[in-house]
């Protein structure tokens, strides 16, 4: 296939499985096995177009940003205290993702990991969902710095592939009794230091093969990439969060039971 269509191909699915609780990461795996792309060649693009998905965040809720920075320089609490949740949301997953970085890359080239990670994980969505018991709707300023840096931590989980960030946060955050608007949203922004910390690993160790303009994806293949993954992941984002926040996760949970299950039915062929 044009690698240009390629592009456009992952973009779509990166910008669909981003934010909802699938795994982007697992997604972007299995399409490059199943469709037969070079899993290697297509690694460092896989992270890099998350920028994308991240600038879809920044867009939505721009309001939101400025808001807080506004509030930062004039030191308003529910600003400082909005910054301290995302703070301790970052921090586990930064310094673990630091240390365990070469287990890490091991585990993204299975496959079968993948498979077997979208099945367990659609099983927890569906416990946790059945007996988590939701606060009131608050925002992520009245979090409590406890259940914030819960959620980092559970956010760690994420590393292996196929788990999905977002639905390890989310689901962690609504097993701590933090509301479903709030829990997406808070997922939402910890995607923004979080994927930014990855994409700067991984350009930094790929940055000479691409300013060689050696490797079979360039630059034109991100920008491509990157644009999709932006305009679909913010069409996501307003419908995701619309949804959760009144049918909740079940849907989601079964489609990676699935999901999951087939892989692993093509994968052992």
């Amino acid at each position: 296939m044009d690698p240009i269509l390629t592009a456009i191909l992952l973009g779509i699915v990166e910008g669909v499985t981003e934010f909802i609780p699938v795994s982007s990461t697992g997604h972007l795996i299995l399409a490059t096995e199943i469709f037969g792309y070079d899993a290697k060649t297509w690694a460092a693009f896989n992270v890099v177009i998350q920028l994308g998905a991240i600038l879809a965040v920044v867009v939505q809720y721009w309001r939101t940003f400025w808001a807080v920075g506004m509030g930062l320089l004039k030191l308003r609490s529910e600003s400082l205290l909005f910054v301290r949740n995302i703070l301790l949301g970052f921090l586990p997953s930064a310094v673990l993702g630091f240390l365990l970085i070469d287990y890490i890359r091991v585990l993204l080239g299975s496959t079968m990991v993948v498979a077997w990670a979208l099945i367990l994980g659609g099983i927890a969505i569906l416990v946790i969902e059945k007996f988590a018991k939701p606060g009131p709707a608050s925002g992520v300023a009245q979090m409590p710095a406890k259940q914030a840096l819960g959620v980092g931590l559970i956010q760690c989980i994420s590393m292996i592939p196929g788990v999905s960030r977002s639905g390890a946060t989310i689901m962690g955050a609504l097993a701590m009794g933090i509301e479903r608007r709030t829990a997406a949203e808070f997922s939402f922004f910890l995607a923004i230091p979080t994927m930014m910390g990855a994409t700067t690993l991984e350009l930094l160790e790929i940055r000479g093969e691409l300013m060689a303009g050696t490797g079979v994806v360039g630059w034109s293949e991100i920008a491509v990439g990157f644009a999709v993954s932006f305009v679909v992941a913010l069409a996501v984002i307003k419908l995701f969060v619309a949804y959760v926040s009144r049918a909740g996760f079940a849907p989601f949970a079964w489609y990676r039971i699935v999901a999951g299950a087939a892989a692993v039915v093509l994968l052992s062929r």
